[in-house]
């Protein structure tokens, strides 16, 4: 870890500041460990019965660390869970973060959506983001336990849409998904992209539990996980895929038991929060930074990470990487450490995130998270 970015004279206060602008922040809130589904592979999963504690973020409190997110260059807030519209408070929270000059996404199961969906919007909602979980929605309601949500989903789809609001599918990696087949559902519920969630059966070092080590569904061999990602590959060519090339080709790699090119933003320029508070460097890491309400004291990770391959970190890595080292070479330069400053434009990776930028540009600017229209 440094203080890589805090701390010395006013100048490289100035030059941190200025970095934060360049590259913004991203921060993952679990407000709660409940959910009202049942998915082979998530041990948040009411039926699996692992959750004998339910929590829920004292809005208070978030809503106190709020400024302190934002003076550590977090714009873009994601609220997720267990299920965060079982959270008594979520619109309150949604409005908070909006106030606060950041934006505020939300990733749902979806049941809950038709009835919450515009008071959300009016609280200030700039992005919805759902699961799926196959090309079949018998399929995909079996494994979630939820009768009936994927036209649920349909339903709070096209009002988001008609105020303005991106909607982007999430469907995890694997043994249910066709991909081939997979637009038909896209299509059929009417979101504007997709995102894959790369799979995960080993737990976490930290409290999320979006894994389970018995599900046969995300237990694939590395020929297994690269066909997945052959197919995902082919997906974008038909439809907007948010996963960038760079990342899949470390996800290629991580099949392949070979190192990642690209480091992980995770602990500098992406964070995971959950329901106690507590900050983590990501979802994988084995201890919490600590605090959230104690972040302008706490280090951020600057040890180019390549451990795990969670997409959320992974896939943001990709474009952020490139920024960051122009930053980062900015700030060196002002130092007077020219050595130095092209010792940050020699990491490894930075072609491939250059590239990332360049070929997604287009789907970052059209799904870029905004401020929602009003009602039509």
């Amino acid at each position: 870890m440094a203080l890589s970015e805090r701390g010395g004279n006013g100048a490289d206060n100035a030059i941190g500041r200025w970095a934060k602008r360049l590259v913004p922040s991203v921060c993952d809130v679990s407000v709660t460990n409940v959910c009202q589904a049942t998915c082979n592979f998530c041990c948040f999963a009411h039926d699996k019965q692992i959750v004998t504690n339910r929590r829920f973020i004292d809005t208070g409190k978030f809503i106190a660390a709020l400024p302190l997110l934002h003076r550590h260059g977090v714009r873009y807030v994601n609220f997720q869970g267990g299920e965060p519209l079982l959270h008594p408070d979520i619109l309150e929270l949604t409005a908070a973060v909006g106030r606060t000059d950041m934006r505020a996404a939300m990733i749902s199961n979806g049941f809950l959506l038709p009835e919450r969906i515009d008071p959300l919007i009016d609280a200030g909602l700039s992005t919805l983001l759902f699961s799926l979980d196959s090309h079949d929605p018998a399929e995909h309601e079996e494994n979630r336990g939820l009768k009936g949500v994927v036209d649920r989903l349909k339903t709070a789809v096209a009002i988001a849409k008609a105020r303005g609001v991106p909607t982007i599918a999430v469907v995890t990696v694997s043994k249910l998904v066709d991909y081939q087949r997979l637009p038909e559902i896209l299509t059929y519920v009417g979101c504007d992209a997709v995102s894959f969630s790369y799979p995960r059966r080993e737990p976490f070092g930290s409290s999320s539990l979006v894994f389970n080590p018995e599900s046969d569904l995300v237990d694939f061999t590395g020929p297994e996980l690269e066909k997945a990602i052959d197919g995902i590959v082919e997906l974008k060519r038909r439809f907007t895929v948010m996963n960038p090339r760079a990342a899949l080709e470390d996800l290629r790699r991580f099949a392949r038991g070979e190192a990642q090119t690209i480091a992980c933003v995770g602990g500098r320029r992406y964070f995971y929060l959950d329901w106690n508070l507590h900050l983590w460097r990501c979802e994988a890491w084995h201890e919490p930074m600590g605090s959230v309400l104690d972040l302008d004291r706490l280090p951020d990770y600057t040890d180019h990470c390549t451990a795990c391959n969670l997409n959320c970190y992974r896939d943001s890595s990709a474009v952020m990487h490139f920024g960051l080292a122009v930053a980062d070479t900015i700030g060196e330069v002002s130092k007077g450490r020219i050595g130095a400053a092209l010792g940050r434009l020699g990491q490894p990776g930075l072609g491939a995130s250059f590239q990332a930028v360049i070929q997604e540009a287009g789907i970052i600017a059209k799904l870029a998270p905004r401020r929602p229209a009003g009602k039509t």
